[in-house]
């Protein structure tokens, strides 16, 4: 037999014959003139992972949407299947999807905020008003909270976000496109390195302190974690510490829970002592870098943070690019801290099962540490004046001071800084006027949506962690908005499971449709108590975050404390 040298082994189901070319590529094709829009728009930018949300916020900002000829050539330009860009895309709410015979939306988008505090002051009335009036060129579409509860009714035009609007007003601004951020004034980098500011990062660096002698001062302090969990704060550095390194600092700036502004009034007044703090527990866990997580909520402290970051890197505070701020895309369910870790790293902010802990496996599969602004905010001071200050100014067995978001029925809302545990009366009558005139005080939020909603009688508590908890309720993030005699608790609880069902990020059943569900019954005249009742334990055992969990909670509390008002 005669060997050869050109054989070719056959594969299975191989018939011998050649594969028809095929006449078109397969899949989308990337328009060549989309692609070099994009590649335009990147620039030098890195087109990495994550910085997808950046890079959309990019195009949105330029072009007033997000087109599929976009999409695909930022999918092509980051070496990305199609389908994880427009997964992303379509997840956060502030991104407008355009599909391929879709019109693009008017160039100016009025929302307006329809949770609680601001539905209390007409909000739906205002949308359905200003819906009857806009002009085709502009978008009037509902918005969840904003972080603007003290000056209700609050809206958006663009980036610009407004305080005790009118329809009027709204459209005049609209129509002059008046749609960029209006910065408040705040304590320069000068001014507050007048008054000694960063002497405390600079005794940490020096070796003044050390890593653990810190940690044990804030246990010493009393400092918690003041984003809604209350968990000690020095703790979690012991925890982050113990993993090897890499590790990275995350701070969570995503105060989306209706009710919550203390952030964004620190940001927005002294920038520079949260950013001392932050950098403070960055030097604590020894982080390859520190990440800030802003809500989109917030365009002015976007402006204020991009500024003085710069300057903290020209004044050698911190190294070039040490400082990452990143840009939620309107997600609450993002507020939760392993949601935001998958959002900081370009993903769909689904929350993680959890073990393992974000302090074990966290941003980037490291070791990571989470704190809230507020939190780190109070670290240099507590370095300065000492552990036994800050425990110190707490009421009672209570330790520190806590800044507490009221709105709602009262006549001087805003952000109250006073001793830990004080009740919600002592707030109302020695801190925020006493309640409106007309206004008999009936209930109130302890701790926005998410802690219920609790009867006047019960207005004797301490409202700290550990206190409310007894009573089947607690302080979260410490928002509190008080309800009158002229409100409908039905109406209350049902606007507060709205919010969570547009907010559900859809991954777990319990949540999605639980919330979904809720809602239909709780549009009943007379609430199926039952019902609800069985909906509501499901949903508490079988979510996998927080936000399902808790969701039940002005349910079950309305049914309890106030049963007239659903029968």
């Amino acid at each position: 037999m005669t060997a050869t040298t050109d054989f070719k082994p056959v594969r299975p189901g191989d018939t011998g014959k050649r594969r028809k070319v095929r006449a078109f590529p397969k899949g989308r094709q990337v328009d060549a003139g989309a692609l070099a829009e994009i590649q335009s728009l990147l620039g030098s930018r890195p087109r990495r992972r994550d910085l997808l949300i950046e890079h959309l916020h990019l195009i949105q900002d330029t072009h007033g949407h997000l087109s599929a000829a976009h999409l695909a050539a930022l999918a092509t330009e980051m070496r990305l299947p199609m389908a994880e860009v427009f997964e992303v895309a379509t997840f956060y709410h502030h991104f407008d999807v355009v599909r391929e015979g879709e019109t693009a939306p008017p160039e100016v988008t009025i929302r307006v905020c329809d949770s609680l505090s601001c539905a209390l002051e007409g909000s739906e009335d205002l949308l359905a008003k200003l819906k009857d009036m806009v002009p085709g060129d502009v978008r009037v579409v509902h918005a969840p909270c904003m972080g603007r509860c003290q000056s209700a009714p609050a809206a958006a035009v663009g980036h610009n976000y407004l305080d005790h609007v009118t329809a009027e007003g709204l459209l005049e601004t609209a129509a002059a496109r008046d749609t960029a951020p209006i910065v408040p004034g705040y304590q320069s980098y000068d001014a507050y390195i007048a008054e000694g500011g960063y002497g405390a990062l600079k005794a940490c660096r020096d070796g003044t302190h050390t890593p653990d002698g810190v940690a044990e001062t804030l246990l010493e302090a009393g400092l918690r974690g003041l984003g809604g969990a209350g968990f000690p704060s020095g703790r979690k550095w012991q925890f982050v510490r113990a993993g090897e390194g890499p590790r990275y600092l995350c701070i969570n700036a995503d105060e989306g829970e209706p009710g919550t502004f203390k952030d964004r009034h620190y940001l927005e007044s002294r920038p520079h002592q949260f950013l001392e703090g932050m950098l403070i527990a960055a030097w604590g866990v020894d982080a390859e870098a520190a990440y800030i997580y802003l809500r989109d909520e917030y365009p002015a402290v976007r402006e204020i943070l991009l500024a003085e970051i710069a300057k903290l890197e020209a004044e050698g505070v911190s190294e070039p690019g040490y400082v990452q701020l990143r840009r939620g895309a309107g997600a609450y369910i993002c507020g939760e801290e392993s949601a935001m870790i998958e959002s900081i790293e370009g993903k769909r902010g689904l929350p993680r099962h959890r073990p393992p802990y974000v302090a074990q496996v966290g941003l980037f599969n490291r070791p990571t540490l989470v704190h809230n602004v507020e939190t780190v905010y109070w670290m240099p001071e507590i370095l300065n004046k000492g552990a036994e200050w800050f425990a110190g100014e707490g009421k009672g067995d209570h330790k520190g001071l806590r800044s507490y978001s009221v709105s709602g029925r009262v006549k001087e809302p805003g952000v109250k800084l006073v001793p830990a545990g004080l009740t919600v009366r002592e707030l109302i009558e020695g801190h925020c006027g006493g309640m409106l005139d007309g206004h008999t005080f009936k209930g109130y939020l302890p701790g926005g949506p998410s802690g219920g909603v609790l009867p006047a009688s019960m207005g004797d508590i301490d409202l700290d962690f550990g206190e409310l908890e007894k009573h089947g309720s607690f302080v979260g993030s410490h928002a509190v908005v008080i309800l009158s005699d002229r409100d409908d608790m039905g109406y209350v609880a049902t606007n507060l499971l709205k919010f969570f069902e547009d907010e559900s990020c859809g991954q777990c059943t319990p949540c999605r449709v639980g919330c979904e569900k809720a809602v239909v019954l709780m549009s009943e005249k007379k609430w199926d108590r039952e019902l609800l009742g069985e909906l509501s334990t499901a949903m508490a055992d079988a979510s996998i975050c927080g936000l399902g969990q808790a969701a039940p909670n002005p349910i079950l509390s309305v049914i309890k404390h106030f049963p007239e008002d659903i029968s």
